[in-house]
């Protein structure tokens, strides 16, 4: 068996490129990852979901106003701190220093049009442990992301692992009987599993990967892992929800408002 790696040594690649189109209402001046939930952008809440199981190592694949995420972070202190500025006289005073979360972060620009593959191929140099993690920028779910990463160091047949999750219907769900409802069930879990889109690889899986900027790598090389064999599924049947609309977006912050933020599993 494979020695269990340790989350705090391995990269945790975060998807940040796309411009959230289907989103508008609130990403039109900002990058979909700086949407905020609750005063923060979904993109810390995502990266405070891995921190919680020990990972500190992030990679961010940039693109649509990729500028505005390295601000936030260069400005990060500046963010959660209160400070006094002397104007000429140097930098600012913080009034009391802020513990700031020990992450490393890699802001890497992956082009604006770039597939998701484009973008991992272009941060391939900075995974440099035997193991990766992969995310999108929109997603949060109380998901156990270590236990993902040690079921794949425990499954030499499995190059990667995706998280499944029985994603709650947008819609109500009708029971009939001829030209009568017999049964109105609102918003029900789907049945079948489908993407949550937190992924665990080797790093034998960037082999893999296509020369094309634009091909994606859920179609062609995850596709081939799961023809193989070799991809696991790591079940979630908690909490998750993708913020893909202004719906969606309203419901994430309703539930942190009133502390029914199931993926808030950090102190």
């Amino acid at each position: 068996m494979s020695e269990t790696p340790n989350p705090a040594d391995i990269p945790v690649v975060i998807l940040c490129g796309g411009q959230g189109t289907r989103i508008r209402e609130a990403s039109e001046k900002l990058p979909k990852p700086l949407i905020d939930i609750g005063g923060k952008p979904v993109l810390w809440h995502i990266m405070k979901l891995y921190s919680a199981h020990g990972f500190r190592r992030f990679v961010l694949c940039l693109g649509y106003k990729a500028w505005d995420i390295k601000e936030y972070f260069l400005r990060y202190e500046e963010n959660v701190a209160d400070f006094t500025l002397e104007l000429g006289n140097g930098g600012p005073r913080f009034h009391q220093k802020e513990e700031l979360e020990d992450w490393e972060i890699s802001l890497v620009d992956t082009g604006m049009e770039s597939g998701t593959g484009g973008r991992l191929a272009r941060v391939a140099h900075l995974l440099d442990e035997d193991y990766f993690m992969v995310s999108y920028g929109d997603g949060v779910g109380g998901v156990n992301l270590s236990g993902e990463l040690d079921k794949l160091a425990s499954s030499p047949d499995l190059m990667g692992m995706v998280t499944g999750v029985h994603p709650t219907s947008r819609y109500g769900e009708l029971g009939t009987t001829g030209d009568l409802v017999t049964n109105f069930a609102e918003k029900l879990p789907s049945e079948g599993w489908v993407s949550a889109g937190f992924f665990a690889f080797r790093k034998e899986f960037l082999e893999r990967l296509l020369p094309d900027p634009l091909h994606f790598f859920e179609q062609g090389p995850v596709q081939e892992l799961s023809r193989e064999n070799k991809l696991g599924l790591w079940e979630h049947s908690g909490f998750w929800m993708g913020m893909d609309t202004f719906r969606e977006y309203t419901e994430l912050n309703r539930l942190w408002a009133n502390g029914q933020a199931e993926w808030k599993i950090w102190d």
